[in-house]
């Protein structure tokens, strides 16, 4: 039984935990990482952003972590470490169905949308599979002499005068541990939620969710279904004037979206497919989610051509139903304990904001930790209220989007306040610019925050029509969107170009040598003879 008094608790080893406690050690303290069960095992949440990966590279450069740094990228990821399998994401990719029709793609594209996220492969964003995911960053925290404990049951929290005791059994016999701080991440209603009996907060407008989900072999690419319906109208699956599309669209987080729900499917290099819905409570009493595999059957009866995508699938394990999606706890801090993000909030997997907001929560939580002292305070209810803030603007945009995803010009309007803020804040972050970028979605600059809040409240609400609205965002965006974005001619297929980037120099307050130094250094080649469009920084 431990009887060291750690300096750092951390309770959950998925992969938060676990780099927060890899983090930790390189900053010299004593850390125990606490496992209620054991790995590898199975989990969702599985695709990075290009925020998250940014993050990721940032954390790991900083903290001396490049084993963890090589999986910031899809090159380097399957150079350094091709044994961890993981998913190719070039981009975001959206088609809106009507129930019980076959996807038919409109003439101007409007139920489609695309949206590159990088130039290649070689700079690609990544889905992360889980369970190998999860338990190398373990392995990672181990080997820098964390103590870990898995198939720990916590059943006691108690503050002391100077940190915390936690009690409880592992294999049968009783265990305690003591440390001078607790980082919590356990996962929504998870460990210190649970003891302290915490209320449950709300998300003022996002409507009550739930979500049924599990892991897949055999599921076709959805281009092969493009491909047929192509065919069967004599079209090519290309751009007006024979582009290909931006990106595969299988090769991105894949969207299928329809009234009161959408659909995300995420392709390993393992044969394993990731799937699950999120609807609203409405529409899954009517399909009973609570019946598993039967309920996700009715399902697709709803959407004939993703049926035809699932054909041959079988699931690899039993389908998970989460009654209840949505969570936040009105409490992030203690004397004594923090929780991260990911422990603290939940909102939705559509648009992976629960990656880039985890790691913005560790990467604060990390400039408070010393093996000299415990975090004040005021350091920590700062943390907090940078957290909360962070929720609240994603929870107003990811709302807004469930609220209209039957709307599919008013969905994708929404997805650019998404994409412009994403693209801007990576792009300042990586030329320096951090001032430009304050805050997740830019929440830090009132005039965006203002827009983001106006057009979610009129998109609920219905009061523009879709032209109104869409030239409302086009409004809105223009002093942050620096990849073209809502231009017509692209017909909601939006490639990367470097011609965007280096047009909106102004707005990020640089030159063209300092994008092309910028490029360089991300990875991307530019021409040195003019900037020809090759790609786009990512994100």
């Amino acid at each position: 039984m431990p009887e060291e008094v750690y300096d750092l608790a951390v309770v959950g080893s998925a992969f938060g935990g676990s780099l927060t406690a890899a983090i930790a050690r390189r900053l010299g303290l004593t850390v125990v990482l606490i496992e209620r069960n054991h790995h590898p095992r199975f989990a969702i949440g599985e695709s990075s952003t290009p925020l998250t990966n940014l993050l990721l590279e940032e954390l790991t450069s900083q903290y001396n972590l490049p084993s963890i740094r090589a999986l910031s990228k899809w090159g380097s990821w399957q150079r350094a470490h091709p044994e961890v399998a993981a998913g190719l994401k070039r981009g975001f990719s959206f088609y809106h169905h009507s129930f019980s029709q076959p996807w038919k793609s409109r003439p101007e594209r409007t139920n489609e949308l695309l949206v590159a996220a990088s130039p290649n492969d070689e700079v690609a964003d990544t889905h992360w599979y889980r369970p190998d995911f999860d338990a190398f960053l373990v392995r990672e925290a181990t080997l820098l002499g964390v103590d870990y404990f898995d198939d720990t049951e916590l059943d006691g929290f108690t503050e002391l005068a100077e940190g915390v005791e936690l009690t409880g059994r592992r294999h049968g016999e009783s265990v305690r541990f003591r440390a001078r701080f607790l980082i919590d991440a356990s996962g929504s209603r998870g460990f210190i939620w649970k003891t302290l009996q915490l209320e449950e907060g709300e998300f003022e407008s996002f409507p009550d969710t739930e979500a049924l989900f599990t892991h897949f072999e055999g599921v076709a690419r959805w281009e092969s279904i493009l491909a047929e319906n192509a065919s069967a109208q004599g079209q090519r699956n290309t751009l007006g004037n024979g582009t290909p599309t931006p990106f595969p669209p299988d090769d991105a987080a894949l969207h299928h979206v329809f009234p009161g729900g959408w659909m995300w499917v995420l392709r390993f290099n393992n044969g394993i497919t990731s799937a699950g819905i999120s609807v609203t409570r409405e529409l899954g009493r009517a399909l009973r989610l609570e019946q598993g595999a039967a309920a996700w059957s009715r399902m697709l009866k709803y959407l004939p051509s993703v049926a035809r995508q699932f054909r041959e699938a079988q699931p690899t394990q039993d389908f998970t139903h989460l009654p209840r999606l949505t969570f936040r706890s009105p409490r992030l801090v203690g004397r004594s304990w923090a929780m991260l993000p990911s422990a603290g909030g939940f909102l939705d997997p559509l648009l992976s904001t629960g990656f880039p907001l985890t790691l913005l929560g560790i990467q604060r939580l990390a400039r408070l930790l010393s093996p000299d002292r415990v975090p004040s305070a005021d350091s920590l209810e700062s943390y907090a209220s940078a957290t909360q803030a962070d929720f609240l603007v994603a929870a107003d945009l990811v709302g807004a989007l469930h609220h209209n995803l039957g709307r599919p010009a008013i969905f994708q309007g929404l997805t650019m306040l998404y994409f412009a803020a994403a693209t801007f804040s990576e792009t300042a972050l990586r030329l320096g610019r951090d001032r430009r970028s304050p805050g997740f979605l830019l929440r830090g600059r009132p005039d965006f925050r203002q827009a983001i809040e106006e057009l979610c409240w009129q998109s609920r609400r219905a009061t523009l029509s879709e032209v109104e609205f869409t030239r409302a965002v086009a409004r809105a965006i223009e002093p942050v969107n620096v990849a073209g974005l809502i231009n017509s001619r692209r017909r909601n297929w939006y490639p990367v170009d470097l011609t965007d980037l280096y047009s909106a120099r102004d707005k990020l307050g640089v030159d063209d040598h300092e994008i092309s130094e910028m490029l360089d250094r991300a990875g991307i080649t530019v021409p040195v003879r003019d900037a020809s469009p090759v790609g786009l920084p990512r994100g």
